[in-house]
Order: C-alpha cells, then sequence, then structure tokens
C-alpha cells in the first residue's frame, strides 16, 4: 500500500471523529513511521513494555494473551482503519501481559507513545481524538464482558457477525473461537445450527 492510500485511510479516519487542520494532520502525521509485519509476525511480544500504538491501514492484527497450559485467548481485532495497542503496559510500563501479532500481511503506521505528548501540546485537537478513542474501546470492552458474562455461544457469534462482518472471512475459525470464550467445535456447531 501507498503512503499517499496510507494518508488518505489515517485522514478520512481522524476526520470522522474530529476537525481538522492540514497544518494539524501533517503535524501528527510527521510523528508516524510506517510498520509492515508479515503474517504470524509479532509486534508485541508478553513479557515486553508496550511502547506505541499501531494504526492499521492494510491487513489485520489482534491481541491475544496465553494460558499457561498453551491456550489463545484473543481479545482483540485490529482491521484497516482500527488502532491496536496494550493500553496497561502503554500507560503503567509494566510488562505486557499479551502479544500483539500479524494475522495477515499487514501494513500501518507507529506513533510511539513518548511522541504523543508533543502531539497533544503541538495538536491539542488530538486530546480530543484519542479521549474519544478511548471512550469507544471502553463502550466495546463493556459490551464484550457483558456478552461473555450472559450471552450463549450462538448469540456471541451471531452479535460477531453483526459487528465485524469482514473479519469472518478473514480470520481463522480457532482464533474466531478464542475471542468468543468457545472451543473450536463449539463454533462449528453454532455455525452449522444457523
Amino acid at each position: 500500500m501507498s503512503q499517499s492510500t496510507s494518508d488518505e485511510l489515517l485522514r478520512a479516519h481522524l476526520l470522522a471523529r474530529v476537525p481538522l487542520t492540514d497544518t494539524e494532520f501533517a503535524t501528527f502525521r510527521s510523528y508516524l513511521r510506517p510498520l509492515a509485519l508479515a503474517r504470524h509476525e509479532h509486534l508485541l511480544l508478553a513479557g515486553d513494555v508496550c511502547t506505541h500504538f499501531a494504526f492499521v491501514t492494510h491487513g489485520c492484527l489482534r491481541s491475544y494473551s496465553l494460558t499457561s497450559q498453551g491456550h489463545e485467548h484473543t481479545l482483540q481485532f485490529a482491521p484497516e482503519d482500527w488502532w491496536i495497542s496494550d493500553l496497561y503496559s502503554l500507560l503503567t510500563r509494566q510488562p505486557s501481559s499479551m502479544n500483539i501479532d500479524a494475522l495477515e500481511d499487514s501494513q500501518g503506521l507507529l506513533l510511539d507513545q513518548a511522541d504523543l505528548e508533543a502531539v497533544y501540546a503541538k495538536c491539542p485537537i488530538f486530546e480530543r481524538y484519542f479521549r474519544l478513542l478511548m471512550q469507544s474501546r471502553y463502550v466495546v470492552l463493556q459490551e464484550r464482558v457483558n456478552a461473555a458474562l450472559s450471552q450463549s455461544a450462538a448469540q456471541k457469534y451471531q452479535h460477531f457477525v453483526r459487528k465485524y462482518p469482514t473479519i469472518v472471512q478473514r480470520v481463522p475459525q480457532h482464533v474466531i473461537a478464542s475471542y468468543l470464550g468457545i472451543t473450536p467445535e463449539s463454533l462449528s456447531r453454532v455455525r452449522r445450527q444457523l
């Protein structure tokens, strides 16, 4: 994906959330650096301290944790037009308990945490943008917790398909099952029934 295409996607993403001048966009863009990951390549490994946000312009990333038995629990998907990070590690400077890897060959833009304060100082509109982004992520997290506690496997899958229609065809079934908190066999049964 060309830089101009990535920039257009980023600009459209930002403008959908906050008013932005060309100068503000150029300033923000100057702090971003390119990201390219091959399928299965990691952006973050558990035990490392997360130091950046990643905006996906092509492909799909995900965050996941591993149990002591080696079972994956997918926490978030980040297809095109999404940000991904480990906010806990980023904000507390503690080692991450999660991994972030590419489910497909992926490209994006990285924003270092250290640069975020400079962005805020030069372009205060980004404080609003990132506040709105965090609020949105909190709402999604609360929805997910409520679904995990109160919905059947079929309801969880139907909600997932409605919310993330493009991911269903792009992501392996066992990864979707790990996101929903069900076994791959349960997911296969649900898909057959639906």
